[in-house]
């Protein structure tokens, strides 16, 4: 009987003893108190992983349900020491840790050494690329290094698409510009770019514009204690020298911070090209010059009125001006019409943004609040002069343009954490653009105008998201009013009034330490854009004109992405997929001019009806060894395309529109290989491959490069010389085949191949935060057309 009751009390305690009752929580930061989400909390046991997980947007983390046992924790973040802790839930049921991560940077006499590599964060809603030296090394812009960056392309005409679409939004600091995204881009030095962000698909939060997503870039922006500077100037060796140089510096005393960042470019840049039209075996060659030089400045201040309210003001100034030479031949087989045009292109840019934000802090770890306002203003004029030799079928004519755009914009945002797993983000948004154009020209093909197109959008947000064990989840919903009116010549061209909803939600799901899931969906708009609808010419040539359709639709889509991320023993592995359902797509049309004799072709946009769009991305970041590490990535996309094109009738002769259906197929893939041999000695590889893609008008062929490159640090890792050979075998080039409107083919070459040469120099003190400002967006579908 006692045995019994011995057996019997021994089957009880077993269980009790082996009950799972202990837990694990706390919060990561970085030095400047920023929470820091997506930070990997390993538990182990005796030197074995047992369980773990992962911080929320608001760098908390909880590991419940554990055996009262001594645990070693592992903090491991990308770019950041790994911190390890110890706790004992054997003499307390709860232990909670603060933990503050260490940037993973050389540290030399209170310098702080930008990160040797570039490296990709995945959070909730985005990709953070953080810029390290092998990307600033790619090139002396923005541009330049684009394209060095997994899922995103940029053209022969430094148009960016991402996931192979080009309707993508591209930011400066999280705010829109009124400069066009390619000549922007193309103004921005490299080095001052702190880092990246791809939002493949943005949440409520965001205005909802941009079918593929937007694309923000965070220039540097120092908030150190006394002096601090970095100096970077370089040379991109080509056909003739062209010069880049960059200086972001700050003072910070007691409560002020003041900071300024300052960069230019300036060089000529040479293209040339050629068509061949394969009916008439007639040819178009084409020699083009730019003499490009721009200026961009941002500077401003903080002021920390105390530890609760930061004020803070900046401005941002860009001044471009860039006069292209086109020298074009068009060559027929009886000589005697051969005719050739030397063309002139002057244009001038000059944007200026003015922003004011004020930061609040409640007493509730969490709970902030944003007020931000903004003004923009932009002014482009360009003076275009047409000198066509006397064969030509027209006459020598000018044309010019002056563009003026005004932007307001007012913000307030408000975020609330109900709880230790609930959050809950309000916000609302008036925008206010008022853009006037005057064309005047001394041709016939179209009339001097006087043309204004004006928009204001009213908006409202809330999003609401919980997180549990391996679960979290965000829901929201954005709630708009848009109304735009258009004026040609003193007559109401365009107008129209709606009020849209756009939903979004989000859900991850993280089974272990090592693995992550994150499954997204998204309504869109993509809103016709000034350049779209204006009956201005957007570029004119002897052949072809692009203008605009004053009727077009807003472009709705719903896009749902899954994404995976795999932490490796020696790096990491993403993965993703997504769907696309576009409703009243926007797209080309080209035809000929009826009423025009010489059968020249108008470029204009269409709406079409329902399409489909997929595709997937995988990337990684290994290392090999402690001195070779690599980045391979490759992505596919998959979309239907529509557009209207001139098909020849062999019994009439004449030209009749005619809708076609394609599927164009993108696949890409990329490699960057670094290698360190000393110290401060490492160098690169590169190479770089787009496939064949089908077009509604051509079909583009393939493209590939390899660049090579080398970085060497000195005077006690303050400098750094830095070289790249671009395409070093010169295999760069786009290349077309058309059978619409005329059976044609040709390619456009440009400097790809091409020696950057850059120095850097750093000197300053400690380090401080700043304020952390709201990320926003435009709400306009950007397209141009021009070839060159």
């Amino acid at each position: 009987m006692k045995h019994r009751l011995l057996l019997l009390l021994l089957a009880f305690a077993l269980p009790l003893s082996a009950q799972k009752t202990g837990s694990i929580t706390g919060t990561v930061t970085d030095k400047t108190k920023q929470p820091l989400s997506y930070v990997t909390i390993s538990l182990k046991l005796d030197g074995k992983i047992v369980t773990g997980g992962i911080t929320d947007d608001n760098g908390k983390f909880e590991i419940a349900n554990l055996e009262p046992k001594a645990y070693t924790v592992d903090i491991q973040f990308m770019g950041f020491k790994t911190q390890t802790q110890t706790a004992d839930l054997t003499a307390q049921k709860t232990v909670n840790f603060t933990i503050v991560l260490e940037e993973d940077a050389v540290v030399l006499n209170d310098v702080t050494v930008v990160a040797e590599r570039s490296t990709i964060e995945q959070k909730l809603d985005r990709k953070v690329i953080n810029v390290g030296r092998d990307l600033t090394t790619a090139g002396a812009t923005a541009s330049e290094i684009m394209g060095n960056i997994p899922s995103v392309n940029v053209d022969q005409d430094g148009k960016i698409s991402l996931r192979g679409n080009e309707n993508v939004r591209i930011l400066v600091d999280g705010r829109p510009t009124n400069i066009d995204a390619a000549t922007l881009l193309k103004q921005i030095p490299s080095t001052s770019i702190k880092k990246i962000e791809l939002i493949t698909n943005p949440s409520a939060k965001y205005n909802p514009e941009g079918m593929s997503g937007i694309i923000n870039i965070v220039l540097h922006k120092n908030a150190n204690d006394g002096f601090n500077a970095s100096l970077n100037t370089g040379v991109t060796v080509a056909v003739t020298p062209k010069i880049n140089n960059s200086l972001d510096m700050n003072f910070r005393t007691g409560k002020v911070n003041f900071f300024a960042t300052y960069g230019n470019n300036f060089g000529n840049q040479f293209n040339d090209g050629e068509v061949i039209r394969e009916d008439q075996n007639n040819i178009q060659e084409f020699d083009i010059v730019n003499k490009n030089k721009s200026h961009l400045l941002k500077g401003g201040m903080d002021f920390y009125i105390d530890d609760r309210n930061t004020l803070s003001a900046y401005t941002t100034q860009n001044f471009a001006r860039g006069i292209g030479y086109i020298d074009s031949f068009y060559g027929f087989p009886n000589t005697t019409e051969n005719y050739s045009s030397y063309d002139i292109y002057d244009s001038q840019n000059d944007n200026q943004i003015y922003n004011t934000a004020y930061k609040h802090l409640f007493k509730k770890e969490g709970e902030t609040l944003d007020v931000e306002l903004n003004f923009n203003e932009s002014k482009e004029l360009q003076d275009i002069t047409f000198r066509p030799t006397a064969a030509s079928p027209i006459a020598p004519y000018n044309d010019f343009k002056r563009e003026v755009r005004v932007g307001k914009t007012a913000n307030v945002d408000y975020v609330n954490p109900l709880n230790e797993k609930s959050t809950l983000e309000l916000g609302a948004e008036a925008r206010l653009m008022r853009s006037s154009n005057v064309f005047r020209t001394t041709g016939v093909l179209i009339p001097n105008a006087v043309t204004s197109y004006d928009f204001d959008i009213y908006s409202a947000y809330a999003t609401y998201g919980q997180r549990f064990d391996k679960f979290s989840y965000q829901v929201g919903a954005r709630f708009e009013s848009y109304k735009v009116k258009a004026i040609y010549n003193g007559n109401t061209d365009f107008k129209d009034d709606y009020i849209t909803v756009y939903p979004s939600a989000y859900l991850t799901y993280t089974p272990s330490e090592k693995n992550s899931w994150q499954m997204s969906y998204s309504r869109r708009v993509d809103r016709p854009s000034l350049e779209q609808t204006t009956r201005l010419p957007e570029f004119s040539t002897s052949r072809i004109i692009s203008v605009g359709n004053p009727s077009l639709d807003p472009q709705f889509t719903n896009s749902l992405e899954v994404n995976y991320t795999r932490m490796l023993e020696k790096g990491s592995l993403t993965a993703g997929v997504f769907f696309r359902l576009i409703n009243d797509e926007i797209s080309r049309i080209l035809y000929p001019n009826p009423s025009d004799e010489e059968n020249r072709l108008i470029m204009t946009f269409d709406n079409f009806r329902d399409n489909t769009a997929f595709g997937f991305e995988l990337s990684t970041n290994y290392k090999i060894t402690k001195w070779w590490d690599v980045q391979p990535a490759i992505d596919f996309s998959s979309i239907r395309q529509r557009g209207v094109v001139s098909v020849r009738n062999l019994n009439t002769g004449n030209f009749d529109p005619t809708e076609v259906t394609i599927t164009a197929n993108a696949f890409n893939a990329r490699i960057n290989s670094n290698f360190k041999a000393t110290k401060h000695l490492s160098f690169l590889l590169f190479g770089f491959y787009r496939g064949s893609v089908n077009g509604v008008q051509n079909d583009s062929r393939e493209m590939y490069k390899v660049d090579s490159g080398m970085r060497y640090s000195f005077l006690s890792d303050k400098a750094s010389l830095s070289l790249r050979f671009n395409d070093m075998f010169n295999t760069m080039r786009y290349a077309f085949d058309a059978e619409h409107p005329y059976p044609s083919n040709g390619a456009f070459y440009w400097e790809s191949r091409s020696l950057f040469i850059s120095f850097n120099y750093r000197f300053g003190a400690g380090k401080n935060r700043a304020l952390q400002r709201r990320q926003r967006d435009d709400n306009t579908k950007q397209g141009g057309g021009g070839f060159f």
